[in-house]
């Protein structure tokens, strides 16, 4: 057995069951050793494909998936999805090819620092020294990814520790898995906090935004009559009919602000208090109002569920039922297509335990106070802000969860990052609606351009915003890659080819044309 063969096998037996790949010549035997049947391999022709495929996987799987990048600049075409996979805590394991030993010495074109290149967004960062010690190394890598909360673990791999042979597996204990128990103290102080009545909002992240932890936290808001919020951004939450209903914090300062404004106390799960996204001229970065005190009740790495069953014992509530977002049964509309439409048309099309993935920025802003009562499913943003993460995270999530429909909302300026991700959908027959917002422009720096004080645009700043000149095909663009698509108007039309594709066995390309 060699080093590569030795790799894919110990990733399979820590639990690892798929590839995201994009190889090249020094990864030519880990490629043969993926012809392996305990791993799923699945060739995406951008790494930040491969890196958002990798993300969208672990929010569904809640397991980390295994990337194949080519040497550093392959790598580096993979990091800015590395970048928000990190943001959202996932857990990830990033195999990148080297040269060998022998051959690095004499500086070839492909050289570069990819220990330079991986460490500011990886968790944890080695370069393989032989092939005998693969096997530790790659366990160790999918150790470190499989930590609360998840982490990026990139292990490089020289071609010499590929080919050589690796002698018997040699791996570490498995360590059981765990998550750290909040202090005692500071779950007794925050129930005081919650028994006086003063204004409370409990903001829940990660981990928090679904399963047993929400109901825990839907029984605490209906003892204590506090409210649950989540940040703007949520790496993935449960929401709809059924579920424990979370209040979004707007993303516009003014709002956020507006929202915070009452609220006495802020009470964290899994994050941090609320922080405009940027800084603007003559506005605060913090949301909060002067004087509202911020209660860490889950860190980061903590348990969440744990901490909010000791909150509720606290409390002497365990009793309560939790509150329930009812259905609501959104009429189709009809129409001209703008915010508030397409998110009633959403909420209506939407089916049971469908996939939401979203990086629409502007036109998606409304969806999500107005789907609250459509059918349970589940809502995965993009915790980095880096674009081009839509796509690729909704082929991981159609690929964790072939059962379920995926949609992915995306407007056209981010779609354009990542396109290729329809090609791999196509060659996967994967169940995944993309839904393309095509206002031929990056709406959302129109109004960061208001927002910044930067005064009037003049032609040459409008044309760095603007993407008509020529105007991009994308229904041609999908038949191009394989995906069936279709355009759009109007709402009615909107909602009827949203409800068409549910059904569908493979991929579909919705462009909706905004005027």
């Amino acid at each position: 057995m060699n080093g590569a063969q030795a790799l894919v096998n110990t990733l399979a037996d820590q639990g690892v069951e798929i590839c995201f790949a994009n190889p090249g010549t020094s990864e030519m035997h880990f490629l043969a050793a993926l012809d392996n049947p305990r791993m799923k391999s699945v060739l995406c022709l951008f790494e930040g494909v491969c890196t958002g495929a990798a993300d969208g996987w672990y929010r569904m799987k809640d397991k980390p998936a295994s990337t194949l990048l080519h040497l550093g600049p392959g790598l580096a075409n993979g990091l800015a999805n590395i970048h928000n996979a990190k943001r959202a805590s996932v857990g990830m394991v990033n195999i990148v090819g080297e040269h060998s030993a022998s051959h690095l010495k004499y500086d070839p074109p492909l050289s570069s620092d990819i220990e330079g290149l991986a460490r500011p967004l990886s968790h944890w960062v080695r370069r393989a020294e032989s092939a005998t010690s693969i096997a530790w190394d790659t366990a160790t890598a999918v150790g470190k990814a499989s930590e609360h909360p998840g982490q990026i673990a990139t292990l490089i791999l020289p071609g010499d520790t590929a080919w050589k042979d690796a002698g018997d597996r040699v791996v570490p204990a498995a360590a059981a898995p765990s998550r750290k128990v909040p202090d005692v103290a500071r779950i007794d102080q925050i129930a005081q906090v919650l028994r006086s009545g003063e204004p409370a909002l409990i903001i829940l992240a990660n981990k928090a935004t679904r399963g047993r932890a929400l109901e825990l936290a839907g029984k605490i808001a209906a003892g204590t009559g506090c409210r649950l919020g989540s940040q703007f951004f949520t790496a993935r939450i449960e929401r709809g009919a059924g579920r424990v209903p979370v209040e979004r914090i707007p993303y516009a300062v003014a709002q956020g602000s507006a929202f915070l404004a009452s609220f006495k106390h802020l009470i964290t799960v899994e994050t941090k208090e609320p922080v405009a996204f940027f800084s603007y001229p003559d506005k605060p970065s913090l949301l909060k109002a002067p004087g509202t005190v911020v209660h860490p009740l889950a860190e980061a790495d903590e348990d969440s569920e744990v901490a909010l069953e000791m909150l509720l014992d606290a409390l002497g509530a365990s009793g309560i039922a939790p509150r329930i977002q009812e259905r609501i049964e959104t009429p189709v509309p009809s129409g001209a297509l703008n915010p508030v439409s397409i998110a009633h048309a959403l909420a209506a099309a939407l089916p049971e335990h469908a996939i939401l993935v979203d990086e629409s920025l502007t036109t998606g802003r409304e969806s999500m106070g107005l789907t609250m009562g459509a059918r349970p499913h589940d809502l995965i943003n993009n915790m980095g802000g880096s674009i081009g993460y839509g796509t690729p995270v909704a082929t991981g999530t159609a690929l964790a969860c072939p059962d379920r429909r995926t949609f992915c909302m995306v407007g056209d300026g981010s779609a354009m990052y990542t396109i290729q991700s329809l090609w791999t959908q196509a060659r996967e027959q994967l169940p995944v609606t993309t839904i393309i917002f095509a206002n031929n422009s990056y709406a959302i720096l129109k109004a960061e351009y208001a927002n910044m004080g930067a005064g009037t645009p003049g032609p040459q700043a409008l044309a760095m915003i603007d993407i008509d000149r020529p105007t991009i095909d994308w229904v041609a663009m999908a038949k191009s890659m394989g995906v069936p698509g279709v355009q759009v108007t109007t709402a009615e039309d909107f909602h009827a080819q949203m409800v068409r594709s549910a059904d569908a066995e493979g991929p579909v390309l919705i462009e909706v044309k905004l005027y």
